[in-house]
């Protein structure tokens, strides 16, 4: 697989601090996106610092720019909100960490692909600190877990939106989520057979979304300074 640097990610040591949230409670998703709306045009106009936002979102069902209807397959479940970030459809709820990404671009090499390279090594790199091996493939975005019967299941997400070279959305991480949620979608496509769903709880991990946001604040500063 071609990957693409991410070292040109990390921006110079002299430049602004990046600033970190932790979003108390279940946050409506509209909300979230409209927060993340206006802070993207503050770090555009100089306005505000880069920020990294951790949520919590109630049940919901997000339709990427790339998604299918016949893929959402419980439209009556849980609310359906469309979003312009890439990919398909993805749950967000209890249990699982979300991380927002709000980044300058412009700063960090105007390189799409690395960046989404880079939040691929992000999760990566968390997700070994609590032993598990999350792993990339060709042609499935996010984060894979292998099984010693082959079975592969997706452990986080990615979905990035980009504007004026600042991103916004992010990654989400399946902590202890109820996994029976992402029945009433194909998550992010996935429709074969020996694919699906996982998270550390059912990994076995004992970790909860506190001890998820200090690995990811570790991680982080390896991948993005």
């Amino acid at each position: 697989m071609n990957t693409p640097p991410i070292s040109k990610l990390a921006r110079s040591p002299d430049s602004a601090q990046i600033e970190w949230q932790t979003q108390p409670g279940f946050l409506p998703y509209p909300e979230a996106v409209t927060a993340m709306e206006a802070r993207v045009a503050d770090i555009q106009n100089g306005a505000a610092d880069e920020l990294v936002w951790l949520v919590e979102h109630p049940p919901l069902y997000t339709s990427g720019t790339s998604a299918r209807i016949e893929d959402l397959l419980e439209p009556e479940r849980f609310p359906v909100f469309e979003t312009g970030r890439g990919g398909q459809y993805t749950y967000h709820g209890p249990g699982q960490r979300v991380a927002y990404a709000m980044l300058d671009l412009r700063e960090r090499g105007q390189d799409l692909r690395a960046y989404v390279r880079g939040l691929e090594a992000w999760v990566i790199d968390a997700l070994a600190q609590f032993g598990v091996k999350g792993e990339q493939r060709d042609g499935r975005v996010g984060i894979w877990v292998a099984h010693a019967d082959g079975r592969e299941d997706k452990i986080a997400a990615i979905g990035v939106r980009v504007r004026s070279w600042i991103t916004y959305h992010g990654i989400s991480i399946n902590v202890a989520p109820d996994l029976d949620h992402f029945s009433g979608i194909v998550p992010c496509g996935i429709g074969e057979t020996g694919l699906g769903v996982t998270s550390l709880k059912a990994l076995g991990v004992e970790a909860n979304l506190e001890d998820v946001d200090h690995v990811l604040k570790r991680s982080f500063v390896t991948i993005f300074g």
